[in-house]
């Protein structure tokens, strides 16, 4: 019979990562989240059962157990800013009353890696806590502790990520020069499935981390150096940590609130003091923080991140994610999916782009003269030839260009669009066309991955009129479209 998996703190990084995991292994997966919404979007949502729960409500999470062999605990309550380190202790005291009432077996819980005999920050404290508040219950629990994780979308990787690129000269804290020992995501996920059927880890607490003990600022200067940008540091002894927090903040996809809890926890060590892990677990293999930040780097596709903008519940959205800064928009189209993406895929070449054409076209022409031979026979052939009546005639295809794209990718009702042109960063256009609600819904995705300061200049800079671009380039289709409906 197979075993009922609960994985709570269903929309975070970890979860996002274990949770296909496990369904590839063949498990039963119920996924706990406070707004259960925001997972339909996810690729594995139709797979698993989604839950409803708050930890904070301990009558929210009986439901959530029943049944329940195993339970993931990988919640934190940082984004809640002061005071959230009583949060942590509360909502997993009542989490581990609640899954003892409903008969689980075991918890597997994700903390943080520090030497609680140092004095410690209180992100690092409340981590090591929360692991003893649960460990008070009456179920068995294997608790983790782990450093930095090397990933796309770790909340610490894209602190290091986006800082790196946009300082050619790194401000910090002293708290740079302290030791860590870094642990790729893949390992994170291994170790959590190897505790799932493996007796001997339950009870016990095991520091996890790769084969690299290095400094913060040693780590900064790997990924530069996969980058193939040159940093240089500059240690402020006296910088407060509300100044740091507010510049990553900014810069980052990491809010103030996790951003000054980060910040703070650079103030002590943060390495494996005991190999436990290692002997229990012998199936895990370590990787290291340079292979782990090369698998991060070749997830900066859009294909290959996690689509977490289409959570809201608004028509536009701006956000850094995973690498990229992304302008997302939306609209309801009174027209057939097909009709919609003929207009799309009609778009450039001789057909001219439905709006400011003149601007695609001085692009184009300001590019040829950055960069002439890059991009060669740029004209793309009459759409007309290339889309017919219905999507099962649709013969555009990857490599395909048009003007100063390629046709990255393309399925009825998709198309991905990969820029060409001359810039510090690599972009990216997306439509997708949907049915929904006797009508359609019409996505347009603009992705630009900067690449060193003078990506996050450039974008910053052009914004307002790529903004213009943008929401005029939706306007414009969805109006040809519903002409022609």
């Amino acid at each position: 019979m197979t075993k009922l998996v609960l994985v709570t703190g269903a929309n975070g990084y970890i979860a996002s990562r274990l949770i296909p995991r496990l369904l590839d292994r063949g498990h039963a997966v119920r996924a706990l989240a406070r707004r259960p919404h925001l997972l339909r979007p996810r690729t594995w949502s139709g797979k698993i059962e989604i839950a409803r729960g708050d930890v904070m409500d301990p009558a929210s999470l009986a439901a959530a157990l029943k049944d329940v062999h195993t339970t993931y605990y990988l919640i934190h309550n940082m984004a809640s800013g002061y005071g959230y380190a009583a949060l942590e202790i509360q909502g997993a005291r009542n989490f581990a009353h609640a899954a003892a009432d409903a008969g689980v077996e075991h918890i597997i819980y994700l903390g943080g890696l520090a030497d609680p005999q140092q004095q410690l920050a209180p992100h690092m404290r409340s981590r090591i806590e929360t692991g003893v508040t649960l460990r008070q219950g009456s179920i068995p629990v294997t608790e983790f502790r782990a450093g930095v994780i090397a990933g796309s979308g770790s909340i610490s990787f894209e602190m290091i990520r986006f800082m790196t690129e946009f300082f050619p000269l790194i401000p910090g804290p002293r708290g740079l020069k302290n030791k860590t020992q870094p642990i790729s995501i893949q390992n994170v996920v291994d170790y959590l499935l190897a505790a799932l059927d493996n007796p001997n880890g339950r009870g016990r607490v095991f520091e996890i981390g790769g084969p690299q003990v290095a400094t913060y600022r040693e780590i900064m200067s790997i990924y530069a150096k996969a980058r193939g940008l040159k940093r240089r540091f500059l240690i402020l002894p006296f910088i407060p940590n509300w100044f740091m927090a507010f510049g990553i903040g900014l810069m980052s996809p990491v809010p103030y609130p996790i951003a000054y809890a980060l910040v703070a926890g650079l103030s002590s060590d943060s390495v494996v003091l005991h190999n436990d892990a290692r002997e229990i677990f012998p199936e895990v293999r370590p990787i290291d923080f340079d292979s782990g930040t090369g698998e991060a780097l070749t997830r900066l596709h859009p294909l290959k991140i996690e689509r977490v903008w289409e959570d809201s519940q608004t028509s536009a959205k701006i956000l850094k994610h995973e690498g990229f800064f992304i302008d997302h928009r939306a609209v309801q189209v009174n027209a057939e999916t097909e009709k919609i993406f003929q207009v799309i895929c009609r778009m450039g070449g001789e057909n001219d782009w439905p709006f400011a054409n003149w601007l695609w076209r001085l692009r184009g022409w300001v590019n040829q003269i950055l960069s002439p031979r890059r991009h060669e026979d740029t004209k793309a052939p009459n759409k007309e030839s290339l889309v017919t009546s219905s999507l099962g005639g649709l013969v555009v295809s990857p490599g395909d260009r048009i003007d100063y794209y390629l046709v990255d990718f393309v399925e009825p009702g998709h198309l991905l669009l990969h820029s060409q042109l001359h810039a510090p960063g690599e972009g990216w256009m997306e439509w997708r066309v949907t049915s929904q609600n006797g009508g359609s819904t019409l996505t347009q995705t603009a992705y630009f991955a900067p690449r060193g300061f003078g990506g996050f200049v450039y974008w910053v800079l052009l914004y307002p009129l790529h903004a213009y671009v943008f929401r005029g380039m939706l306007r414009a289709i969805a109006k040809r479209a519903a002409g022609h409906a």
